[in-house]
């Protein structure tokens, strides 16, 4: 790194989350969460097509002007709830040499049993237990819990109060969204969310769900006709 230059650590995604989610990244760069920096890093929202030059007192560069900053390091976490717009981003920034950091709220409890893949995002007053396997770039929303000996895959999203209990395992892509709660497990028999799956929001999930599927209610039951993958309706992250 070049020490007389500044490090610029960007938030992709400026939407309801981003703004969510930027104070949350402060709080890490001032040294009150996971992530600390000693260089003044310039912190900034990115997105792929600004509509106006800043947000709350907060510049917004294109993606383009990001990945061509001549700065120290350029370091990024990606703030957008479509798993799949999420992946492209997070991809494009690691193959222009950018840094993906986890970003871990001051108040989550996280057992120190916890593996995480790069990139995630643990919200403010979560909880994840013992012998829990993530991805990469993971959202988990306020409130969210994730108990013991589950496996969680990549590009997965939690919307708020998400209760994901022991002995789960859940698939790239999924989507879970807000107040769900997923029933335990067993020790070999893991209850499983499939890739792609969509849980909607207040769902009770008993049962496995299939890959691409989006299951309501209580229990929790293929909803008809709904779009295979899609986040957007149910989305709680923005």
């Amino acid at each position: 790194m070049n020490p007389t230059k500044r490090s610029l650590y960007g938030l992709i995604g400026a939407g309801g989350f981003g703004r969510e989610v930027m104070p949350l990244l402060d709080a890490c760069v001032l040294g009150q969460g996971s992530f600390l920096s000693d260089d003044g890093a310039r912190i900034v929202f990115v997105e792929s097509r600004p509509e106006q030059p800043e947000i709350g007192g907060r510049s917004v560069l294109s993606v383009t002007d990001f990945l061509k900053a001549e700065v120290g390091e350029r370091l990024f976490n990606v703030a957008i709830a479509d798993s799949r717009i999420r992946e492209e981003l997070a991809l494009a920034c690691l193959d222009a040499g950018c840094l993906a950091q986890s970003l871990v709220a001051g108040d989550a409890e996280v057992s120190p049993t916890v593996t995480f893949g790069t990139g995630a995002i643990v919200c403010a007053r979560t909880m994840i237990t013992d012998n829990v396997t993530i991805g990469r770039f993971f959202h988990c929303n306020i409130y969210s819990y994730v108990a013991h000996d589950c496996v969680i895959g990549n590009f997965v999203t939690f919307g708020p109060r998400v209760s994901c209990n022991g002995n789960v395992r859940i698939d790239d892509h999924a989507y879970v969204g807000a107040g769900a709660v997923i029933r335990q497990g067993a020790p070999g028999r893991p209850l499983i969310i499939g890739e792609g799956a969509v849980v909607g929001m207040g769902a009770v999930v008993v049962r496995d769900v299939e890959p691409y599927t989006t299951v309501v209610g209580n229990p929790a039951r293929p909803l008809d006709g709904a779009p295979l993958g899609g986040s957007e309706v149910l989305s709680a992250t923005g």
